[in-house]
């Protein structure tokens, strides 16, 4: 018996799901970075953390990775030091301006939507919910 077979890869179809992959990557970054901000972990005295400092990078998206980023040298510190006082109440600043912080800040903020948090699916779901819209 002899058996033979021929196999041909539709590139095209490849790469026009490659690219669907890319931007429910890139989107599924975007609502992470929302959900972070709506679950108000991030530590807020000013919201300079979670607004125009905190983006998606999506520079290497084509190979499968994002990441969110905070731009300002305290987030490290921030992030790691739970002992620092997150502002969970509201307090005045210098000009007597009530401010109001996070009821939910603290360090390791993104830890719930990680391996073992209480949101770890969030991003597997959203890929999934994604891709398949845009695969339709």
């Amino acid at each position: 018996m002899k058996v033979t077979s021929k196999i041909k890869i539709n590139q095209t179809a490849i790469k026009a799901i490659t690219a669907k992959a890319q931007a429910a990557l890139e989107q599924t970054a975007d609502l992470l970075q929302t959900e972070v901000q709506q679950a108000q972990v991030i530590p807020r005295m000013n919201g300079h953390l979670q607004g125009e400092a905190m983006f998606v990078d999506k520079s290497e998206s084509k190979y499968g990775r994002v990441s969110i980023v905070h731009s300002t040298p305290y987030a490290r510190r921030l992030y790691y030091h739970p002992e620092y006082n997150f502002h969970k109440s509201k307090w005045k600043d210098k000009n007597d301006r009530e401010h109001y912080g996070n009821p939910n800040a603290k360090a390791h903020w993104f830890e719930d939507w990680q391996k073992g948090g209480k949101h770890k699916d969030f991003c597997n779901k959203t890929f999934t919910k994604i891709m398949k819209g845009l695969m339709r």
